[in-house]
């Protein structure tokens, strides 16, 4: 049985819009712990968790008070031979093994002295960092078993898992992988975990993956991401809040300090938003199907140390009521036709979810084109400022629209030519589209020097060749 207060109908909380309320931050057992207080069962988490080929440890979902609130701690509790998991488990090890409180918090603060392979703030503070993530060899981490990510991938590829939670938790982990790739100048294979650091990170990457794909939710949206500041003892030594890996994973992201000295957001929890997160802004509106509560380890000055999840369905609306889809549209036919890219560049900046146009033929035979957006309310004044600074016409029109959306997912295959992200829309059980990112193919095409269409076409076979065989 959860642990949340309340058992909301599973079918309402499914495929709807999920909202991180995340002003505390978040990592990734915080994340795990709100989506199970929200209503996903825990033999969900524990069945994929039972899929990977791990041993010496085993979780724990607990109710706890943080700031007067009740949310869901998720633990994770390993043995000291957890150290050799990786590498000595059988294909189809369970866990089972307990260890005390080894995996208390990921991600907020407290002082005191640090043990070599753990974060001040708490063990599992951070996948990449506070259990020791980074490029194997270095001096300070000589003693310690690692575990690089190349293994780690195989691991996860290899594993039984339902081809969505697999999706959810190698476009986390790639994200994470690669971020630190880049930071430390290795390649992505050469990032290693300490061995009890790789078992922590895995197992929360995915048990929210697990939770994620059970919820397959058709639109994500988050607040404002607050990260924290100070400073964190780490394998690499004492680095600033947030971690760097936290940064570069949210590149593109409205984030803020936060007022908290300690790590807020951990390179786990951002990597969950990254692969997750469509939108940030405020709450949208919608039918609140349920609330779930996940909890940090310790309290915070001023707030619980809490992550919020909302599902619901979202509303449909008429035009002018905020968060309601509409098109906006215009009739040109004295604008020279070199300014037209321009225009449609100007409306997709403003916030246009699509744009377009429509060749026409106007009043006293003219021809002409129809110029129009799909934007949600709180864009609108924006696009239609666009639309009549960027344009010749004087005026513009504007109606209410209904979307029904498939949800879409990024998936990443490996081809002849390197990795490349293909957008999916469907269910994992039943893809309905699949298209290789063509902006991707375009640079991968011009670095190997092939002819696009041949990176197009092996990144297309290799999604189809990925599904056939699972």
């Amino acid at each position: 049985m959860n642990p949340g207060m309340n058992s909301p109908d599973p079918q309402r909380l499914r495929g709807g819009t999920l909202y991180f309320d995340c002003a505390s931050g978040i990592a990734g057992d915080m994340t795990v712990g709100a989506l199970v207080d929200l209503g996903v069962p825990e033999a969900v988490i524990r069945e994929a968790l039972e899929a990977l080929p791990l041993r010496g440890y085993r979780v724990e979902f607990a109710r706890v008070m943080r700031g007067g609130l009740a949310g869901t701690k998720f633990r994770v509790h390993i043995d000291a031979a957890a150290e050799h998991a990786l590498e000595a488990a059988p294909a189809h090890a369970h866990a089972g093994h307990e260890h005390q409180d080894h995996h208390e918090h990921e991600g907020h603060a407290h002082h005191g002295a640090a043990h070599p392979d753990h974060d001040p703030h708490g063990p599992g503070a951070s996948a990449a960092h506070h259990h020791g993530y980074g490029v194997g060899g270095h001096a300070e981490d000589s003693g310690h078993r690692h575990t690089h990510y190349g293994a780690i991938r195989q691991m996860l590829l290899a594993a039984p898992l339902g081809a969505g939670v697999r999706a959810r938790a190698l476009a986390m982990f790639d994200r994470l992988a690669e971020v630190e790739a880049r930071l430390h100048g290795v390649s992505v294979e050469e990032v290693a975990f300490h061995e009890v650091g790789a078992v922590d990170s895995i197992v929360d990457v995915v048990g929210a993956a697990a939770a994620l794909d059970w919820l397959r939710p058709a639109r994500v949206v988050a607040r404002r991401v607050p990260l924290g500041r100070g400073f964190i003892q780490t394998a690499h030594g004492r680095l600033p809040v947030p971690a760097p890996a936290t940064l570069e994973l949210l590149r593109g992201v409205p984030v803020e300090e936060g007022g908290i000295d300690g790590e807020l957001t951990t390179p786990t929890g951002a990597a969950v938003l990254a692969a997750t997160v469509g939108q940030y802004g405020s709450l949208p509106p919608l039918t609140v199907a349920g609330v779930g509560w996940g909890a940090g380890d310790r309290d915070l000055p001023g707030r619980p140390n809490l992550l919020r999840v909302v599902a619901g369905a979202p509303e449909v609306q008429d035009a002018g009521e905020a968060g309601g889809y509409l098109v906006i549209e215009a009739n040109i036919d004295d604008m020279q036709p070199e300014l037209l890219p321009p225009l449609l560049e100007a409306l997709l900046a403003a916030g246009a979810r699509d744009a377009w146009f429509v060749p026409v033929l106007m009043k006293k035979g003219r021809p002409g084109y129809v110029v129009a957006a799909v934007v949600e309310e709180a864009q609108r004044q924006a696009v239609e400022q666009a639309l009549l600074t960027e344009s010749t016409t004087i005026g513009l029109r504007r109606h209410a629209v209904a979307r029904t959306m498939l949800p879409r997912h990024i998936i990443e295959v490996d081809t002849e030519f390197g990795r490349i992200p293909i957008k999916v829309a469907g269910e994992a059980e039943r893809w309905l589209n699949a298209a290789p990112e063509f902006e991707a193919c375009r640079r991968i095409a011009a670095e190997r020097g092939v002819p696009l269409k041949r990176v197009y076409a092996a990144a297309t076979a290799a999604f189809w060749r990925q599904q056939v065989i699972e």
